[in-house]
């Protein structure tokens, strides 16, 4: 499958496809899905990424845009890379500046139950705790307590479903057009998307100051537990790597959305940030190992950015003003 990018890209990030067959190098038009399909830039087939040869990805980077997807765009099951959609519209309705907390939430009779289950991945909050908007974020998004995430939803709208219908409404909103919401927390199987409208999701999600700085984050603490909450996303080792969320579920496999920090290539103080997605690991396999095969794969891709992107930008700039 060669990798390949749609003329015509909007100032939402681009329309994405992949283009089954063919030879990205010959400079042949073809249509996928209706649209016209190009081989992408010169400089960015140089970069040989190492793609994922299963599930789907897709990566990008400020100012430049879209560098490429990989596999079939067709919604997949996401898990809980659903959150970042939960803590994107949540700092909407409820903005944080920096350093502050935001309003006391106090944990509902319903979050305290679900922190006992098994079943899937919780925090364990009680009945009657007060917590911060902003310690219920880190919450959610660093050990992916499904729990809290259905705090927030009912917190901020009433009821999960109002809040269900604000994360469509925001998906809509950016284009995401392969995406249906489900649930807050993404442990519903019938929460899908694609890599390519995640990518749109993981531009718009570190605009915002109080997200960008939890994902960063690699642990976080609960009154009254002395050991700490630790971020899910491992990649947060690597150099340069900012944010941001995992997921897995046995029918999702391993899923990760990844931002990166690399050299400008026109200044070496400056810094350019990469978006990434990868969705689709080993599913059907255990979560463990979803997650496992997501962050190895993740990491390639990440390591190869950071050693050959910055050579590039200069030529991949050339007045394209995409994804500012």
């Amino acid at each position: 499958m060669a990798v390949v990018l749609l003329a015509g890209a909007g100032a939402g990030g681009g329309a994405l496809a992949t283009r089954q067959g063919g030879d990205a190098a010959t400079g042949n038009d073809t249509r996928a899905g209706g649209a016209l399909v190009l081989p992408a830039p010169e400089a960015i087939a140089a970069l040989g990424l190492p793609w994922p040869q299963e599930g789907q990805s897709a990566v990008a980077a400020a100012k430049v845009g879209v560098l490429g997807v990989k596999g079939p765009q067709q919604p997949v099951p996401i898990a809980s890379v659903t959150k970042v959609m939960t803590a994107y519209v949540v700092l909407r309705d409820h903005p944080l500046k920096d350093g502050e907390d935001g309003p006391t939430i106090t944990v509902d009779a319903q979050a305290a139950a679900e922190a006992g289950s098994v079943d899937e991945s919780t925090a364990p909050v009680t009945a009657g705790q007060r917590l911060t908007q902003r310690k219920l974020l880190e919450v959610m998004l660093l050990p992916s307590a499904n729990n809290v995430a259905r705090l927030l939803a009912r917190w901020d709208a009433g009821s999960e479903e109002a809040f269900v219908s604000r994360m469509n409404a925001q998906a809509a909103r950016l284009g995401m057009t392969g995406t249906t919401y489900t649930g807050a927390s993404g442990l519903e199987a019938t929460t899908v998307s694609t890599a390519a409208d995640q990518l749109k999701l993981a531009r718009e999600a570190m605009k915002d100051p109080a997200l960008r700085a939890t994902v960063a984050l690699r642990d976080t603490t609960l009154p009254g537990r002395a050991a700490p909450l630790r971020n899910t996303n491992g990649l947060l080792d690597l150099p340069g790597v900012v944010g941001l969320k995992t997921g897995s579920t046995t029918s999702a496999g391993g899923n990760l959305m990844w931002a990166l920090e690399v050299a400008d290539g026109k200044s070496g103080s400056e810094r350019r940030l990469v978006y990434g997605v990868v969705l689709g690991q080993r599913a059907g396999t255990t979560p463990a190992d979803g997650l496992r095969a997501a962050l190895e794969r993740s990491s390639r891709l990440v390591d190869a950015l950071r050693q050959k992107l910055p050579g590039v930008l200069p030529a991949l700039d050339g007045g394209r003003q995409e994804w500012a």
